[in-house]
């Protein structure tokens, strides 16, 4: 099997430090601490292939030749260099060169951007398979983790293929706290039911802004004065902010001590200092709709450091019946394998006014 393999070396950067994205705030993120991701990721998916009998086809440094080295994959081959700052046109010049050396799958890692700069060039004529390192990922080409996405690959002669969403997300929107999104296009995507993430759905009716007013009024009702309160994105935990008497940021993670705003818009960095003041602190998160995916899509603030501080047992996830419905199983991608395991085989889910579902949790085989 031969793979066009490609990593966006920026991608996911903006997540840790809240910026929602990093397509035009490189030096931003940076200037705030942000570290690379893609790039480890990448080697984790690598790691469980050197010993498959793929062949690599691959740019120079950082773009895919460095994640090999790394995880000691030695039959790849280098296609493309690059200079300087990666770029999209880079992405577009590699994905040529993959094509002329009639590769049968492109791996990339990367978010909904370096997706679209691919599919640009390759429509629905290669198959591709994205390892999720961007911040929000709504397109629904991606493994579900990397693990998963050496998983598929070790399964491919027995996998068939689908079309899939490629979703285009508006940063500048998004940083803005609104979600706008299109249908850039559609990918051949391996068919691998519970592996890939579906693209994110946004569920509206009068009857789920009832069900959000039930699973407010319940959380409201157990708000304790001495305890911090870390509030991730979503328009559930928007209604619980509503309940209580705070504007929330849509996209974003804030904190609440009690019933007071002490934090809007929160990075990694501030969620920390806040918790290493606090005896109490909670988590109320929600999961993306039809993707499931608790933590890892569009929540980086919320990482793994945050979590080991907090305890999995101090998280609250709330959904409506509706999006559980059509949410069979929920995901964990935090970045730390054992943050992902912590929450064991499966959780409860606030549904409503005192009512709970208990819902699975897919652990991929490591």
């Amino acid at each position: 099997m031969h793979i066009g393999f490609l990593v966006n070396p920026i991608a996911g950067m903006g997540g840790a430090v809240g910026l929602k994205g990093t397509d035009g705030l490189i030096e931003e993120a940076k200037s705030r601490g942000a570290q690379p991701c893609s790039g480890e990721r990448a080697c984790q998916t690598l790691s469980l292939l050197k010993d498959s009998g793929i062949h690599l086809l691959t740019c120079s440094g950082a773009m895919g030749e460095e994640s090999a080295i790394n995880a000691g994959f030695i039959d790849y081959e280098v296609v493309y260099k690059y200079f300087g700052e990666s770029t999209s046109q880079d992405t577009e010049n590699a994905v040529k060169e993959f094509i002329q050396k009639n590769i049968d799958i492109i791996v990339f890692c990367g978010g909904d951007g370096t997706a679209r700069d691919i599919l640009k060039i390759v429509g629905r004529n290669v198959p591709l398979l994205g390892i999720p390192a961007g911040v929000k990922m709504y397109s629904a080409i991606f493994a579900i983790d990397p693990v998963e996405a050496s998983n598929i690959l070790l399964e491919s002669s027995t996998i068939l293929y689908h079309d899939a969403e490629v979703i285009d997300v508006d940063e500048e929107a998004y940083r803005r706290g609104e979600l706008v999104t299109h249908l850039f296009g559609y990918a051949r995507v391996p068919y691998v039911p519970e592996k890939i993430q579906a693209a994110k759905s946004v569920f509206e009716s009068q009857d789920e802004d009832r069900a959000k007013e039930e699973i407010a009024a319940f959380i409201v009702e157990l708000i304790r004065d001495d305890t911090l309160y870390i509030l991730g994105a979503g328009t559930t935990i928007e209604t619980i902010a509503k309940k209580i008497g705070v504007e929330k940021t849509l996209l974003g993670v804030d904190v609440l001590k009690g019933r007071t705003l002490v934090a809007r818009d929160a990075n990694e960095q501030i969620l920390l200092e806040l918790i290493n003041k606090e005896s109490r602190v909670k988590i109320i998160i929600s999961p993306i709709g039809a993707q499931g995916f608790i933590l890892g899509r569009g929540s980086q603030q919320i990482s793994p450091n945050v979590i080991k501080k907090v305890g999995i047992s101090n998280m609250i996830i709330v959904a409506t019946p509706y999006k559980l419905s059509k949410t069979p199983v929920l995901y964990v991608d935090s970045g730390d394998p054992t943050v992902n395991t912590a929450f064991g085989d499966y959780t409860q889910v606030i549904s409503g006014y005192r009512i709970a579902q208990r819902k699975r949790i897919y652990l991929p085989k490591h």
